[in-house]
C-alpha cells in the first residue's frame, strides 16, 4: 500500500528539507550523517496513512513528543550522533506540515490539540504556486549540496544504507508518478521522478553487490 493525498505531494519537499537539516546539523557536531536513513525518517510520520488511519493523519505518527520517546534509546547510546536524524524526522512536522495545512498533534498525548500557521491564516496550500515554488526551492538547494559535497556520487556506490531508498522508492515515489489522476502537482513531476530514478538504480547497485557477496561466499 502507498502513502496518499498529503504524503505525496510532499515527499520532494520533506526529503529535501530533512537531508538539508540533517546535513547542516551534523556538520556543526562534526559527526558522520548516514544520507539514505535521514531520507526515509523524513517521510515516517506519514506512516498513518500507509497503514490506513486517515481520520488520525497528522496525529499521533505526528507528535514531538512521540517522537522524542523513540528517539531516546538513540540519544543513550548515540549522544550527539542521533541529533540530526531526530531533527530530520521533526522537520516533517514542526515545520513542513506546520506551515503547509497544520492541524497537526505536535504535543500527543498530553493533548489532542491541533497546531499549524493555518489557526492564524497563513498556512499554504499543497497545490498552491506558493508551495510549487517552495518545494522546488528545498528540491535545488539539496541536490547541489549533496553535489558539492559529494553525496550524490554516494548513490552510486555499493553500499548497503543504500537499499533503505527502497522504502521512498515504493511509498511515495513510484506511486506518485504512476497514479491517475495526478496526486502532485505537474510542476513537481520532475522533482519526483529525479528522486525515483537517482534511489532505484541506487538499490539495484546495492543489491548487485549484495548477490555478489552472497555468491562468493
Amino acid at each position: 500500500m502507498a502513502f496518499k493525498e498529503e504524503s505525496t505531494s510532499f515527499a520532494v519537499g520533506h526529503m529535501a528539507l530533512a537531508y538539508l537539516i540533517g546535513k547542516s546539523s551534523a556538520r556543526v557536531l562534526k559527526v558522520p550523517l548516514n544520507t539514505p536513513i535521514i531520507l526515509v525518517l523524513s517521510i515516517i510520520p506519514d506512516a498513518d496513512i500507509l497503514f490506513g488511519v486517515n481520520e488520525w493523519h497528522r496525529g499521533p505518527t505526528h507528535s514531538l513528543i512521540a517522537a522524542f520517546l523513540i528517539f531516546v534509546p538513540f540519544f543513550v547510546l548515540y549522544r550527539q550522533k542521533a541529533l540530526p536524524y531526530f531533527l530530520a524526522l521533526i522537520s516533517h512536522s514542526l515545520i513542513a506540515d506546520f506551515i503547509t495545512g497544520g492541524n497537526i498533534m505536535l504535543l500527543w498525548p498530553l493533548t489532542p490539540r491541533l497546531f499549524g500557521l493555518n489557526e492564524f491564516g497563513l498556512d499554504f496550500e499543497i497545490w498552491s504556486p506558493v508551495n510549487v515554488a517552495l518545494e522546488w526551492t528545498l528540491f535545488a538547494l539539496a541536490t547541489v549540496v549533496m553535489f558539492k559535497t559529494g553525496e550524490l556520487a554516494s548513490f552510486f556506490h555499493n553500499q548497503k544504507p543504500n537499499l533503505l531508498l527502497a522504502i521512498p522508492v515504493g511509498t511515495v515515489l513510484l506511486p506518485t508518478i504512476v497514479s491517475y489522476p495526478l496526486q502532485v502537482p505537474f510542476l513537481l513531476m520532475p522533482p519526483h521522478v529525479f528522486y525515483l530514478v537517482l534511489f532505484s538504480v541506487s538499490v539495484l547497485i546495492a543489491l548487485s553487490g549484495l548477490l555478489k557477496r552472497s555468491r562468493c561466499r
